[in-house]
């Protein structure tokens, strides 16, 4: 296990939201790697300075950034079962990978967020999402209300999937003077919608009755 006494801002973040979600600081420092102490002195100093922090955050670059992305979700609840991956010939060995298996039908949604705000929840109930999708059905009646009320300021994140980076979308963004944010290719997805995605998740995997409609997943 690694031990660093060393974190970034975004991983300090992603720890105290999961301690905020009841997890165990035991569990957090598993996970993350890092000893239980750095977890702790991490979770003191939140809820010391959390609100002085909130605020200054609310005055700085993040409260101008509009961050979306699109996610599947399976419209049947988690089996709960765990399946192990192995290498072949590892039968013994640590190195495995937990895969949680979900299977049925599915639904693709979009969404965004923004410091102290969020995009209504999008369903795309058909086909699949292309660079005249994306303008007409996001760019436009969403993104481009952001941009008008928060102003020049305003930066727009989306990641680098195809239907994102077509000629159509470019000179649509240019001709709202829309600022995009740089996203690195390959880079790791350290986009914070992700937590709204896995908190999603949990609440779907949780329902008692599968929503057979698009009314019933409402």
């Amino acid at each position: 296990m690694a031990r660093s006494n060393h974190l970034d801002d975004f991983t300090r973040g992603r720890m105290i939201g999961k301690l905020e979600e009841g997890r165990t600081v035991t569990s957090v420092a598993a996970e993350f790697g890092i000893n239980k102490s750095v977890v702790s002195r991490a979770l003191k100093a939140f809820q010391t300075t959390g609100v002085k922090r909130a605020q200054k955050l609310d005055n700085c670059q993040w409260s101008r950034v509009l961050f979306t992305d699109e996610s599947r979700f399976s419209t049947r609840s988690d089996s709960q079962r765990v399946l192990i991956w192995r290498e072949i010939g590892t039968r013994f060995y640590t190195n495995i990978k937990e895969r949680h298996h979900y299977g049925g039908p599915g639904v693709l949604v979009r969404g965004g967020i923004i410091l102290n705000g969020k995009t209504k929840l999008q369903i795309f109930d058909r086909g699949s999402v292309t660079g005249h999708r994306y303008c007409e059905e996001v760019l436009l009646p969403h993104v481009r209300l952001f941009r008008g009320a928060i102003g020049p300021d305003f930066i727009f994140m989306d990641d680098n999937a195809r239907p994102h980076r077509t000629l159509a979308v470019e000179e649509l963004l240019e001709s709202e003077d829309i600022t995009r944010m740089d996203w690195p290719a390959y880079s790791p997805d350290l986009n914070p919608i992700e937590h709204a995605w896995d908190a999603l998740g949990r609440r779907i995997a949780a329902r008692l009755h599968h929503p057979t409609t698009q009314i019933d997943a409402d």
